[in-house]
């Protein structure tokens, strides 16, 4: 995922003036190249008019962008800062050292910046595509809903653990207010993670409903959790 040595990053990629027509796999895509500050052409029709399988656009309709790039083995800091950066774009691997993401204004800023970095700051070179496939499109999106779905299910998991250490406090007697601080501050931060998988989120998983469901749970068992922590400290106030 993070790229290897020179040589599992292969060769070069056409130059930018070039039409690329095939994958490394051997799958044709429709890649136009572009630099951060050039210009794309427009793309042709899509080969495959097949619906989702969620029932939404035809997949071969999504337009890609995809950021091809070779930076250098050493640091190899620089190779894991780059990975973290596009997943948090929630960016897919489609081979080793190109990422890929759904088509988008705010994608495509991200994107050039990265590539201006990597060309500027990282001593590296980087090929910002804008690609439309001919075949395998279900294939793509899927795999770009199969990283949501981990990241949803991931959010699950917390859920799971928090829900957990709520009962076990409270089958302690632990009903004070510096762990109801504790717990909010730590449900806070399930729901900002939530947000953000669902920012990324753009094609629409299956699993968000779960997730959102285990967030829920999560917010009724603080709010009884908080019920009872007011109720004791209101006994303990009448005495």
């Amino acid at each position: 995922m993070l790229g290897g040595d020179e040589r599992a990053r292969g060769p070069e990629p056409p130059g930018l003036g070039a039409t690329a027509r095939r994958t490394a796999g051997g799958e044709r895509l429709d890649l136009v190249s572009s630099r951060g500050d050039g210009r794309r052409e427009e793309p042709g029709p899509a080969a495959d008019g097949s619906p989702s399988a969620d029932g939404g656009p035809p997949a071969a309709s999504l337009r890609w962008l995809v950021l091809v790039y070779r930076v250098p083995s050493e640091p190899s800091r620089l190779r894991a800062s780059l990975w973290r950066r596009l997943k948090t774009l929630g960016a897919v691997y489609l081979q080793s050292a190109v990422a890929a993401l759904p088509e988008s204004a705010e994608a495509e800023r991200a994107l050039r910046r990265l590539r201006s970095q990597i060309v500027e700051e990282m001593g590296g070179t980087a090929y910002l595509l804008s690609c439309q496939s001919l075949t395998g499109g279900s294939e793509m999106a899927e795999l770009f809903k199969l990283a949501r779905d981990d990241e949803y299910e991931e959010v699950v998991d917390r859920c799971r653990d928090f829900l957990a250490e709520i009962d076990q406090e409270s089958a302690a007697g632990h009903f004070t207010f510096g762990e109801l601080e504790e717990n909010e501050e730590d449900l806070a931060k399930l729901r900002r993670w939530l947000d953000k998988v669902r920012a990324r989120d753009v094609l629409g998983s299956g699993g968000a409903g779960e997730a959102e469901a285990a967030l829920r749970r999560c917010e009724a068992s603080l709010e009884a959790y908080a019920t009872r922590v007011y109720e004791i400290d209101s006994e303990k106030m009448g005495r």
